[in-house]
């Protein structure tokens, strides 16, 4: 490996470290509601590796238990990880210039990374691709390294583990707060739980997730002049 790649290498990791930091509680709780769930360490690890999403993650397990119907767990899917391709259309022409990579660097886009992505400085004696290489690398082993952890902890200590599915709601409280917070307008979260309650009641617990999600696209995309003439207000 040569300077260049050593100093790139150094620098990712630094920038890194935060979001290590991070994952350590909320990686190692997925992990463990996956040995609660009757899984071992190692289907989380694939989890980690293969579908990559951490919110998703943690609401499949609930999925996996409830027995959740494949319908349902691909709109569920769908609308909550949309983000992430206007998260890639703004940085196509980069990662199309990084060859090969950019299908790595295209996997590897939780929100994490692309804020590492967002936020890199030029620094001597780096170089931009590597960096956004080992970071996007360090981040996903991060993940996968956690998640086992907590499988291998939920399947070897008898504690009892009443309380740590509060982290998948919680997880979703922080994202819905920051998503009110950046968004400005009240007005989806208001018409989401306004569905949700309304598609509860009719459809009952089992069945009311894929149409609550339906009527609140819906309900949003009837209601987009309006939240668009709001953020043009602010």
């Amino acid at each position: 490996m040569n300077q260049t790649l050593k100093t790139s290498f150094r620098y990712a990791l630094r920038r890194s470290v935060p979001i290590l930091v991070g994952f350590f509680p909320l990686g190692t709780a997925y992990g463990i509601l996956m040995a609660r769930a009757g899984y071992s360490f190692l289907w989380s690890g694939l989890a980690s590796l293969f579908v990559y999403a951490g919110s998703l993650q943690m609401l499949m397990v609930e999925f996996l238990t409830a027995g959740t119907p494949i319908p349902t767990v691909i709109v569920t899917s769908l609308l909550l990880n949309s983000r992430h391709m206007f998260y890639g259309i703004s940085f196509l022409d980069k990662f199309n210039a990084y060859g090969p990579w950019k299908y790595f660097l295209i996997y590897g886009l939780p929100d994490e990374n692309y804020s590492l992505l967002c936020s890199y400085q030029p620094r001597e004696g780096v170089e931009e691709k590597w960096v956004h290489i080992f970071d996007t690398a360090l981040i996903w082993l991060y993940w996968i390294a956690f998640s086992m952890l907590g499988g291998l902890i939920g399947a070897w200590l008898p504690f009892d583990t009443t309380g740590i599915d509060f982290t998948m709601t919680a997880l979703f409280l922080v994202i819905l707060t920051d998503q009110i917070r950046a968004g400005g307008s009240r007005l989806p979260a208001a018409v989401s739980l306004t569905a949700s309650l309304l598609c509860l009641l009719l459809f009952g617990t089992d069945s009311f997730l894929l149409p609550a999600l339906a009527v609140t696209v819906a309900a949003l995309v009837l209601l987009r002049p309006q939240l668009d003439g709001k953020e043009a207000a602010q």
